[in-house]
């Protein structure tokens, strides 16, 4: 059992005739020195793995900050894609809304151009079924005539005379 310093303190050595019991004072020094070497091995034992440990410390404290300083980095660049992303839709939904009012505008304006290109063949096909009809009428007029049955006539006349009489 390893000595304490009370030990130390409280140990008597018994008087010879010249003072001290030589031999027990030695040997309370070898136990002296042994203990000592014993607490100065542990302390140095001790101190060693203290730097060890303090060094793994600093190891993983260095580890953590560059792991920190990682996550914040990675956070900052997944909020700047996410940024870049809101632009990049907006972008495509402006430019999508856009086309959109084009095409539409553009089919307006084509249904507008057929409507009136509509109106104006109907306002052609009025025309021309007026004029046809009143051709017609004239034409009807002109067979109800009697001018015709003259003509009829006279044709016939000049058609069934005797051969001779022509010459």
């Amino acid at each position: 059992m390893p000595l304490t310093p009370l030990d130390i303190h409280n140990k008597e050595f018994t008087r010879g005739f010249r003072g001290y019991d030589e031999d027990e004072v030695n040997e309370f020094l070898d136990q002296v020195i042994k203990d000592y070497e014993t607490v100065t091995r542990e302390k140095k034992e001790l101190f060693d793995r203290v730097n060890e440990l303090e060094q793994k410390l600093s190891h993983f404290s260095n580890i953590e900050t560059t792991l920190n300083k990682s996550i914040l980095v990675a956070q900052e660049t997944a909020e700047e894609v996410k940024r870049n992303a809101d632009k990049e839709s907006k972008l495509i939904i402006k430019e999508s809304e856009k086309n959109a009012d084009r095409i539409v505008n553009e089919a307006l304006s084509k249904s507008r151009k057929i409507a009136l290109e509509i109106e104006e063949l109907k306002k052609q096909a009025a025309v021309y079924r007026t004029r046809f009809k009143m051709l017609l009428e004239a034409q009807l007029e002109m067979l109800q005539t009697d001018d015709w049955e003259e003509i009829i006539d006279s044709h016939d006349e000049a058609h069934y005379e005797p051969q001779e009489e022509r010459s």
